[in-house]
């Protein structure tokens, strides 16, 4: 193989560790967790006012953040209780661990989410390029994406297709850095008509690291770097770095 390939097969072996080590820290503090700060915080058994009050977390308790279901929140307390308690509640009786007021419809919002969209754009080797993607999240740290770029050239234009897992090692702070690994296709149709050329198909693999940031209510601020190999039919695969920015939203 080539020099090249030597080279990306050190990256994508320096950004797996990074994965192992991060996801092996992120098992032990996937649930964010809060402290009762008033002399009570009522649970109840489900999602609802209608649903009797079966346990009191006293003042001082640390709780943990399961999920959240509309206004209601599924939470933990240190002896194991598992119950329910309304958004109202959580931010007048709780608080975290330095004393900051416990804000849910801010930054910590996000933590919990399940599914984000988002448009980026940029520059894909020299080129224009717009990203639209969806990713679902499995807990506050991993996630998988789906995502399709249009790609502007001088001489070609391209549709790209890829599918990736994220690594938010550490998605309680403000700016929050992020890793990927994926794979996907790209199809290139030249537009020149100077030169008669084929349409063109081919698989790709790519890595990449960035930059999350909370901005307001539901929206943050993402830019990214990723490097492909884009697999040819011959030994010349390609090497293309890419840059983007934009905004996405969560619910």
């Amino acid at each position: 193989m080539s020099k090249l390939f030597a080279q990306n097969r050190l990256k994508l072996f320096i950004l797996l560790l990074c994965f192992f080590i991060n996801t092996t820290h992120s098992s032990e503090s996937s649930h964010p967790k809060i402290q009762v700060t008033e002399p009570y915080l009522e649970m109840h058994t489900g999602p609802g006012w209608g649903y009797p009050v079966f346990h009191i977390a006293k003042q001082h308790d640390y709780i943990e953040i399961i999920k959240r279901r509309t206004d209601w929140f599924k939470v933990r307390t240190h002896k194991g209780k598992v119950g329910w308690a309304p958004q109202s509640s959580m931010e007048s009786r709780t608080a975290k661990n330095n004393g900051e007021e416990f804000q849910w419809m801010t930054r910590r919002n996000s933590l919990t989410r399940r599914w984000e969209a988002g448009l980026l754009g940029g520059r894909f080797d020299g080129a224009s390029v717009m990203n639209i993607y969806g990713n679902y999240a499995f807990t506050p740290n991993i996630s998988s994406e789906i995502g399709l770029s249009q790609i502007l050239g001088t001489f070609s234009s391209s549709m790209m297709l890829n599918a990736n897992i994220l690594n938010q090692p550490f998605p309680d702070w403000r700016v929050s850095p992020f890793f990927t690994l994926g794979a996907g296709g790209i199809q290139t149709n030249p537009r020149t008509t100077l030169i008669q050329s084929e349409n063109r198909n081919s698989i790709l693999a790519h890595y990449g690291i960035g930059i999350r940031t909370y901005i307001t209510r539901r929206f943050i601020f993402r830019a990214e770097y990723k490097n492909y190999v884009i697999f040819s039919s011959d030994t010349d695969n390609e090497d293309i770095d890419e840059w983007k920015a934009g905004f996405a939203f969560f619910f």
